[in-house]
């Protein structure tokens, strides 16, 4: 039997699924370290991309940080939060929020630089506010671009949450680190599977969500 077939039974396995160490409580760690991440990043970066796509400060200084961020080895990030903040779950989720920053950023100034400057002044020139600009005709047309943004931060966390138990944290990491001190490569496998299979499902529910948006923006809009 190969790997992947071992890798698949070992999944399989019904011993493998139930209690604190099993599949389910790891898929469910890695998903809650997901979401952390992410919505700390989100409350950062939404509200900033916003405020420099609507008012163009700080443009440049935002655009080079951000080409940075991105370019952060991921284990190095983790490695000097944990170092610093002290292992545990904390640093991790700290390391996951930075790196997931900069796409959410890029996604929410993106949106509102791509509207043409015309579509603005036509919103001016009717008579709405500044915050009425903002809500009622940036937001909504630059939302695809955030989607987009929260898709890539999405994907990146779920991959790199495999890394929160190099720092002592759990998630599907424990099993490819314990495969990895025990030499069990089905288990490595098995591991890196589920977490291919959650970056899938999670590809495929924010393709739904762009879908939907896709179809409701333009009413929405036609509505204003």
């Amino acid at each position: 039997m190969n790997y992947l077939a071992q890798a698949f039974a070992w999944i399989a396995d019904p011993a493998h699924q139930g209690g604190p160490g099993g599949i389910w409580a790891r898929l469910g760690e890695h998903l809650l370290y997901t979401l952390i991440a992410t919505t700390a990043a989100a409350a950062i970066a939404i509200p900033l991309g916003y405020w420099i796509g609507h008012t163009g400060r700080g443009r440049g200084l935002i655009v080079g940080a951000t080409g940075v961020a991105r370019a952060l080895p991921t284990l190095g990030v983790l490695t000097l939060i944990a170092l610093l903040a002290g292992v545990g779950v904390g640093a991790p989720l700290a390391a996951l929020a930075v790196l997931a920053l900069p796409s959410i950023l890029a996604g929410a100034y993106a949106g509102l630089d791509a509207i043409p400057a015309s579509t603005i002044d036509a919103a001016r020139a009717l008579g709405m506010s500044e915050w009425q600009v903002l809500t009622r005709v940036e937001i909504p047309l630059g939302l695809p671009q955030l989607i987009g943004g929260l898709r890539s931060a999405t994907l990146q966390v779920v991959a790199t949450a495999t890394l929160v138990a190099y720092v002592g944290g759990g998630g599907l990491g424990r099993y490819l680190f314990l495969g990895l001190k025990t030499q069990d490569y089905p288990q490595m496998l098995a591991a890196s599977l589920l977490a291919v299979g959650l970056a899938i499902t999670g590809e495929v529910c924010f393709g739904v969500l762009s879908w939907l948006i896709g179809r409701r923006r333009p009413l929405a809009l036609s509505n204003e």
